[in-house]
């Protein structure tokens, strides 16, 4: 089934990119013996254990008590960083004035890259509207010996999964989607820039030990079933906040029908549950796919470590904290949405969830490829559709968009036809980038506000992410599917069972797709000026940020917490419903001042529904004088009036982006009160100084307003004592009542550090300069 072909030589960089398996299966068996050798570890638990910086300190005398409960000082072996998120970490890591990375790090440049017209005309056109930024990125990459992928090279995740990620191996990457390398068996976790300077400055990287959940796999996918629609169904099983707190693990025999593509795809979906990352076990796919991406060695070597040492799978007897089931055989394709992931319905059912939401009936646009969906594999079952409709004299009926992962991904498709198929057949073959999956999409079909519904196969869909209309119902399906129903263009049909007229007046009825896990002719790499250089540092090269730059500051250390607790808060805003990351800082337009600290902050919380009045960003101050919230932190900022939010469940879910905790901070918030938070941007608001706090009783959010005056109580002993001690809040209300709201916390030692010195980078730098 796995084909082992190799087109070319192995990787130059190949020893850098293997995981250093003696140093971890050594570390594994320490890790057995604080544990007690008899002790059964999850695939999960060997890579994370086996990355641990010191077992004794993190592990012993926890009497099993680890899981959820104890946190994991660890040490990473690489880190990714996309353009819009690089920005931020690399102006963090220059404050600690070291020569070099300490661990191997790559720079991805895809997500300032605008789809419109095609990649010919786009890519030009944004490499020389974000110069500046480009030039700054790869600039600092040649100075601290960060390899530089450029834009055109692909996306970030895709990239990764061709050359960085393999089994057994522990990264970071600044963005929420890096579970994609689990995949290819690697425990790759998205996370903030302040996290991802930590390995790179040779700290330790905290982590709360994840609990495990099982999922088994039976049977095989078959017909018009696809990987995506394993996690599909999975997130209507969990639901967006359900995997918070766990690693997914996949096991079972159905794991080993997957291609390595398809369980990256899987993976990649985790981050819309919360997981803090997804994994599978190392399989046969795996192998292959090394093979073809230039690194039989890597795959020799995880076979060798695995038949040693059973590295790359569970014990026999591996306990998971929860298992679900899911059998392949039986799995139907599913459509996700619109506005939040896990509103899964079933193919089968969708035409009457349709009809009785009263969504639109007709589709306005589809769109193919993306991290999540841009494999080979994906592409040809996606151009066996096109095929089939284009002899039955078939053309789609709407826009239909293609994005190819990478390079190497476009040219491979170009080389076997695919792409000159989609093209014929009226296909946009967007560029190498992350387009109009997060928001860079120029659209000029509809006008802002109008209603309609697209489709696509991407892994996000919270309103108004694609084209910035609100009004956009936004779908999450297959490639495959997407393909189908673009040439009905009815948000009813089901290709599974329904026909079409044709030309002829012959009903046309699709085959189910099928194509190739990996070329047959092996990988084609593309355009050599995408490859990025040996990644040597080079100390002389100057990195330049101009103090007139409306694009990047440089950064300015935030004041330490204090001697006190915190007295005479403000609540600036009490948020209503869901508010992720891209409510709290949008991407899209503002994209291009991620660098810029001052004038991203103008985004802050934009997306935001006042629990009172209903509106979005509009924020009231204590004389009923009305703005948008940004405009009134800002006021409030200028007169030295500290504050806090107040939100609901799952706070911050979505992206990895850091700034939705860095423009709070920036602009004078110290405290964010909600009912849950999601744990990327949970971490995110620590390492920046601000102390995130939950309900201890949910109903006090009724108790709590806006312009009500807060104070702290047992916030700094509990700081002082490393995270140890009850903290409250006494609320005056605007009436004068005054209130007593019960409060948690989930801060470590460590985070209770950072809080206390203003910011982890205040500490880090402190350390790496002494």
């Amino acid at each position: 089934m796995h084909s082992t072909h190799t087109n070319f030589s192995a990787h130059p960089e190949i020893a850098s990119r293997t995981p250093p398996y003696a140093k971890l299966t050594k570390n594994l068996t320490e890790v057995r013996r604080v544990l007690g050798a008899a002790t059964p570890l999850t695939l999960a638990e060997k890579i994370v254990y086996s990355h641990l910086a010191s077992p004794e300190e993190s592990l012993a005398g926890r009497n099993g008590n680890i899981r959820g409960d104890a946190y994991l000082k660890l040490k990473v072996d690489r880190v990714a960083m996309q353009d819009a998120s690089a920005q931020m970490a690399l102006l963090q890591f220059m404050t600690c004035g070291l020569a070099q990375t300490a661990v191997p790090a790559s720079i991805h440049c895809d997500h300032m890259i605008v789809g419109e017209h095609g990649a010919d005309t786009d890519l030009p056109k944004s490499i020389e509207g974000n110069k500046e930024v480009f030039d700054f990125l790869e600039s600092a990459a040649k100075k601290y010996g960060i390899q530089f992928w450029a834009p055109g090279s692909g996306i970030i995740h895709q990239i990764v999964l061709e050359n960085y990620a393999a089994p057994g191996l522990m990264m970071l990457g600044t963005d929420s989607h890096t579970p994609n390398g689990g995949g290819l068996g690697a425990i790759a976790i998205g996370v903030g820039g302040a996290d991802a300077v930590e390995p790179l400055v040779d700290a330790p990287w905290e982590l709360k030990a994840p609990k495990v959940l099982g999922v088994r796999l039976e049977g095989q996918l078959s017909g018009w079933a696809t990987p995506k629609d394993v996690i599909l169904n999975l997130a209507g099983q969990l639901t967006v906040r359900g995997g918070t707190g766990y690693i997914i693990e996949y096991f079972g025999p159905g794991v080993e029908t997957l291609s390595c593509t398809g369980m990256a795809t899987i993976c990649n979906m985790g981050a819309e549950v919360g997981a803090t990352t997804s994994l599978f076990p190392y399989t046969a796919s795996m192998t292959a796919y090394l093979n073809s991406t230039r690194r039989a060695p890597i795959a020799e070597a995880a076979t060798e470590v695995n038949r040693s040492h059973n590295f790359l799978r569970a014990d026999e007897g591996a306990r998971y904290d929860e298992v679900i089931t899911i059998n392949l055989s039986e799995l139907e394709p599913h459509i996700n949405g619109p506005f939040t992931p896990d509103l899964s319905t079933p193919l089968s059912k969708f035409k009457d969830v349709v009809k009785e939401n009263e969504w639109p009936a007709e589709l306005s646009a589809g769109l193919i490829g993306s991290c999540t969906n841009s494999s080979y594999q994906d592409m040809l079952r996606a151009e066996h559709l096109v095929k089939q409709a284009e002899e039955a004299g078939l053309k789609p009926r709407v826009g239909f968009f293609v994005t190819p992962g990478s390079e190497q991904i476009r040219a491979t498709l170009e080389r076997d036809e695919t792409l000159n198929v989609f093209e014929k057949a009226g296909g946009t073959v967007l560029a190498n980038a992350c387009g109009p999956c997060i928001g860079q999409w120029k659209r000029s079909d509809i006008s802002k506000g109008d209603t309609n519904a697209i489709l696509t196969s991407y892994n996000r869909n919270f309103r108004a992410r694609n084209d910035g209309n609100s009004q956009t119902m936004n779908f999450l399906a297959s490639p495959e599917i997407v393909t189908a129903m673009i040439y009905s263009g009815s948000m009813s049909f089901n290709p599974m069972t329904d026909s079409l007229p044709t030309p002829s007046g012959k009903p046309f009825k699709f085959s189910p797709p099928t194509g190739p896990e990996l070329p047959s002719q092996g990988f084609e790499p593309g355009n050599p000026a995408f490859v990025p250089t040996t990644s040597a540092p080079s100390p002389t090269t100057p990195v330049v940020v101009s103090p007139t730059s409306d694009r990047l500051a440089l950064l300015d250390p935030f004041e330490p917490f204090g001697t006190a607790d915190l007295k005479g808060l403000k609540v600036l805003f009490k948020v209503k419903g869901k508010c992720t990351t891209d409510h709290i800082s949008a991407a899209g337009a503002w994209l291009k001042y991620k660098g810029h600290l001052e004038n991203i902050s103008n985004n802050t919380l934009i997306g935001a529904q006042n629990a009172e009045t209903g509106e979005v960003n509009r924020a009231y101050d204590d004389d009923g004088t009305a703005s948008g919230i940004p405009e009134l932190a800002r006021k409030w900022k200028a007169k030295h009036q500290p504050w806090l939010v107040v939100a609901e469940n799952n706070y911050g879910e979505g992206s990895a982006r850091e700034h939705a905790a860095l423009q709070p901070r920036y602009l004078g918030g110290r405290v964010i009160l909600a009912k849950s938070f999601a744990r990327i941007h949970e971490t995110n608001l620590k390492k920046q100084g601000i102390v995130p706090l939950t309900f201890a009783d949910e109903a006090d959010y009724e108790r709590i307003g806006a312009c009500d005056v807060v104070d702290t109580v047992g916030l700094y002993e509990m700081l002082r004592n490393g995270g140890k001690g009850e903290v409250a809040l006494e609320v005056t209300r605007k009436s004068g009542e005054k209130v007593r709201i019960g409060v948690r916390h989930t801060m470590s030692e460590d985070q209770c550090g950072f809080v206390l010195a203003g910011s982890a980078l205040n500490l880090l730098s402190k350390r790496s300069q002494a």
